[in-house]
Order: C-alpha cells, then sequence, then structure tokens
C-alpha cells in the first residue's frame, strides 16, 4: 500500500467487489494504515487513468458502510450506466484508486439518554450499516430505530444482514418498509408502504428525545423532514445525508 499523498488522500487497492442487491454493487478496498474515521462519515473515491470517462467525472463520494474496527473500507452503490459505474465494475481486482477523507458529520450523538432513529431510503443504509455495527460491536447504551424503505426486498441492500443485527443488540428496533410488493417475488411479512408519521409513532413508542437522521435520495430526505417537522419535531434534532444519483 502507498503512503498518503497528502494527509488525507491515499493510494488503495480494490480487494473485492460483490452484489447486496439488483442494480447494487459493494466495492471492499484496503483500509489504510492509521486511516480513521467515525461511523457515518464518508470518502471520495477517485480513479486513476480509466479507460473511459464522462461528463459526470472521474470521482464519486460514498459513506462509508463498514464499521471503524473492520480492517477495510467497504462502499455500495446503485450501478447507473456512467463511464465511472462502468469502469469500477469492471476493472481487476487490485487496481489501484484513490481515496481521500474521511468527511461530514452524519454521526451518532453522544447524549446515551436520546435515541437515535435512522430513516433510510434504498442506498442511504450505506452510512446507517456503519452505525449500528459500531453501535453494536461497543455496546453502545442508546435505543436505536431503523426505519429502512426500499421497493422490494430484492433491491434493498444489506436486508438480512440488518434483521439479523437485532438477534445481537437489545437496543435495536429494525423497521423495513417495501412500497412495491407487487412486482417482488420475494416472501415478506413485514410494513408496506411509505416511512409516515403513522408508522413511525407506531414504532418510537416510548423512545426518549429522539435525534433522527435522514439518509437517501433527495425527494425522500425532503419527505421525511416534512413528515418530521409536522410531528413537531425541531430541525435541530434532524440530520441529513442525500444521496443525488446513486
Amino acid at each position: 500500500m502507498s503512503p498518503p499523498e497528502s494527509q488525507t488522500a491515499y493510494l488503495v487497492k480494490l480487494r473485492d467487489r460483490h452484489r447486496v442487491a439488483e442494480r447494487t454493487m459493494a466495492f471492499q478496498f484496503e483500509k489504510p494504515e492509521g486511516f480513521t474515521f467515525k461511523a457515518g462519515q464518508s470518502i471520495d473515491v477517485t480513479l486513476l487513468d480509466p479507460p473511459e470517462t464522462d461528463g459526470e467525472g472521474n470521482g464519486r463520494a460514498f459513506s462509508i458502510a463498514s464499521a471503524p474496527d473492520e480492517g477495510m473500507l467497504l462502499v455500495a452503490t446503485r450501478m447507473r450506466d456512467t463511464a465511472f459505474k462502468r469502469v469500477l465494475g469492471a476493472v481487476p481486482i487490485g487496481s489501484r484508486v484513490k481515496i481521500e477523507g474521511p468527511f461530514g458529520n452524519l454521526v451518532l450523538h453522544n447524549d446515551q439518554n436520546r435515541a437515535a432513529v435512522l430513516l433510510a431510503g434504498g442506498i442511504g443504509i450505506t452510512p446507517f450499516r456503519s452505525i449500528l455495527l459500531r453501535a453494536t460491536s461497543e455496546h453502545l447504551p442508546h435505543r436505536l430505530f431503523c426505519f429502512y424503505a426500499n421497493r422490494r426486498p430484492e433491491d434493498a441492500p444489506f436486508l438480512q444482514e440488518l434483521e439479523a443485527l437485532r438477534g445481537q443488540n437489545p437496543s435495536y428496533t429494525f423497521v423495513p418498509t417495501m412500497t412495491d410488493m407487487s412486482r417482488s417475488d420475494s416472501s415478506y411479512r413485514g410494513e408496506t408502504g411509505r416511512i409516515d408519521q403513522a408508522m413511525i409513532v407506531k414504532h418510537l413508542k416510548s423512545a426518549a428525545s429522539p435525534i433522527y437522521y435522514l439518509a437517501g435520495p433527495p425527494g425522500m430526505v425532503r419527505a421525511m423532514r416534512t413528515v418530521l417537522n409536522s410531528m413537531g419535531v425541531d430541525d435541530d434534532d434532524i440530520r441529513t445525508e442525500e444521496f443525488a444519483g446513486y
């Protein structure tokens, strides 16, 4: 592994890639020696001398889906038809990319007496996977509620892993919901429909003074903020991350 080009830039190898949902791939990169980040933060990934490029450029920002104590950096993305994603999906394992970071402040609050309510849409689950894994491995006492909306189970990255995590963390409540089960071939018995006030209230029950975290497509994030504001949630208690074009 190469030493850092600067204080926050590193050349790292692609170690693995695999499918985590329909049209969605996860990419595992080397974790540079001495690289630290907080669960929920992001990195920039830049291709080096790619064989093709387009107007969207050779770099993207990705939330880190792996936990801080894992020995690699994991990101996941919807595989749109862009030059960047075609190249990333095809380059040989072992190819080098540049990463920079970490960036962002979508991180779990310190006050363990306040619940954390994570509202995710689709690929917006990536920073929350990191947060939930960290909270579980470190036995953090926070009450954690994760609402996770997708069209179908087939479209939901990390769905089974997040469901299984309930058995490891008694402070964690997981609420997946599907909005288009008529087009699914999977068996599913959870919530259906969009995340709304009734669904949130049903599952939060006695959660103490929640802080809300929103991550997903811009339209979903805006809609969730409107729902929360209508419930009387102050903007100071809402933290957001938008995933545009992913």
